[in-house]
C-alpha cells in the first residue's frame, strides 16, 4: 500500500491545503506468489472519501482501516480536507465544492494512476461528508457510478433555518450556514438542493447513481434525516439499498464497520486494476 499525503496550492480556495491518497501496491501475498502486480498504463477505481465536521483528511487514517480496506480491494482512495464547510462553496471566500468537483479531479487524473470512467468513481462519506457525498452524486450524476452515505444525508430546505439556529447555537465556531447557501427560505429547489437536483435528473431520463445508506439503529444525529433520504429517492425509483445497524451512534466503530462492507461487498467493484487494454478510449 502506499499513502501519499500532500499539500499543494488550489486555485478553488485560494490557498495551499491537504490531501491524502491511498494507492495499491503489492501486497504480501503477491509478492510470494509471484503475481504481475505493476503493469504500465493501468488505473484503479477511485472512491473520494469525505470527512464530518470538526474533521480532517486524516480521520480516516487515525479512525479506520481504510487503508487495508482499500489495499486488498485494489481501490484508490482521496481524502480533501474541506474544514466545516459543509462541502459547499462561500458566497466569498474558499469555494471546496467547486475544489472537490471540477480542480481535485483534474489534478488526480494529471498526478496519478487513477481512472476517470463513470463505472469507476464512487463518492463516499460520513455525517457533513455523507451530506457531501449526497450532494455531489447527485449534482454529477454523469461521474458517479455509486455513492455511500454514512449516518447522514443532503441537506434540505425543511427545517434548514432551525438546524442553522441551532448549528451556531452549540457550535459558534462554525461557519453560519447561510454563508453558503445565502437566504435559507430559498434553499429548496435550487442548485444547492440535492433533492431537487434528484426530482430534476430523474425527469429529465438521467440516470443516477446508486445509492447506499447506512446508519446506526441509536444514532440521534442523522438516523432521521438519514431515512427521509431514503424514502425520497426510493419514491423516485432510485436504485437504493440501506442498512440500519441496532446499537451504534454516532460513532467510529460504525464507520470502520461501514467502509469494509461497502468497500468488500456493496459497491460495484471490479477488486483488481483497469488494464490499459480494458480502456475504450
Amino acid at each position: 500500500m502506499a499513502v501519499i499525503r500532500m499539500n499543494l496550492l488550489s486555485k478553488s480556495l485560494g490557498r495551499q491545503t491537504n490531501i491524502t491518497v491511498i494507492l495499491p501496491t503489492m501486497t504480501y501475498d503477491e509478492m510470494v506468489s509471484g503475481q504481475e502486480v505493476y503493469r504500465p498504463g493501468m488505473t484503479y477505481q477511485l472512491m473520494y472519501l469525505l470527512h464530518g465536521t470538526y474533521g480532517d483528511e486524516t480521520d480516516y487514517l487515525h479512525f479506520t482501516n481504510i487503508v487495508r480496506y482499500a489495499d486488498e480491494h485494489k481501490l484508490a482512495v482521496v481524502m480533501p480536507a474541506a474544514a466545516n464547510s459543509d462541502y459547499a462553496d462561500y458566497r466569498q471566500g474558499p469555494k471546496y465544492f467547486t475544489w472537490i468537483t471540477e480542480e481535485l479531479p483534474l489534478v488526480l487524473k494529471t498526478l496519478f494512476p487513477i481512472s476517470d470512467r463513470r463505472e469507476d468513481t464512487f463518492v463516499a462519506g460520513l455525517s457533513m461528508g455523507a451530506n457531501g457525498a449526497m450532494k455531489i452524486a447527485l449534482t454529477y450524476p454523469q461521474r458517479f457510478a455509486a455513492a455511500l452515505m454514512m449516518s447522514g444525508a443532503a441537506r434540505s430546505g425543511e427545517n434548514l433555518e432551525e438546524f442553522a439556529r441551532r448549528r451556531i447555537k452549540t457550535s459558534p465556531a462554525l461557519p453560519d450556514i447561510s454563508d453558503f447557501y445565502g437566504d435559507l427560505r430559498a434553499f429548496s429547489g435550487s442548485r444547492f438542493d440535492a433533492y431537487a437536483q434528484a426530482k430534476r435528473h430523474t425527469e429529465n431520463g438521467i440516470a443516477l447513481p446508486r445509492m447506499f445508506f447506512t446508519c446506526g439503529g441509536e444514532d440521534a444525529l442523522a438516523l432521521e434525516r438519514t431515512r427521509k433520504a431514503v424514502d425520497f429517492l426510493t419514491d423516485l425509483g432510485c436504485d437504493v439499498f440501506y442498512e440500519e445497524v441496532p446499537g451504534y451512534r454516532h460513532e467510529w466503530d460504525f464507520w470502520d464497520l461501514s467502509l469494509r462492507k461497502a468497500i468488500s461487498g456493496w459497491l460495484p467493484l471490479r477488486h483488481g486494476p483497469v488494464m490499459p487494454e480494458e480502456r475504450k478510449d
